[in-house]
């Protein structure tokens, strides 16, 4: 039956949300905001202009935040890049992690 609590298991959030939630991709997240932290002072004291500290977090959340990037060209979209990157990478390394530590055993949420 669908909407029954034995396939609330299945569904994509709450797979997403179980990724997000695991160590490896909470310490992803983690650098990742580390970094954005770093550029934004970075840039703030930089007088010149001519900074390139936001090239680490782009490179930090590539290639999700690469294919973001080309839309047009203003800070909203760089961070919108970098958190939707952030987000695909942190989310692809829950899973992998996921998979890893079931070893051969099925998935339960299956």
């Amino acid at each position: 039956m669908p909407g029954t609590d034995a396939h609330a298991g299945r569904s994509p959030l709450h797979r997403l949300g179980r990724n997000l939630r695991n160590p490896f991709a909470l310490g992803y997240l983690g650098i990742c905001v580390a970094t954005v932290v770093w550029t934004v002072v970075v840039t703030v004291m930089d007088d010149s202009g001519e900074s390139m500290a936001g090239v680490v977090p782009v490179l930090a959340t590539a290639p999700a935040s690469l294919v973001l990037l080309v839309l047009p060209d203003a800070r909203a979209m760089f961070v919108v890049a970098v958190v939707l990157g952030a987000l695909v990478n942190a989310s692809i390394i829950g899973w992998c992690a996921h998979a890893l530590s079931r070893g051969g055993r099925p998935d339960p949420t299956r």
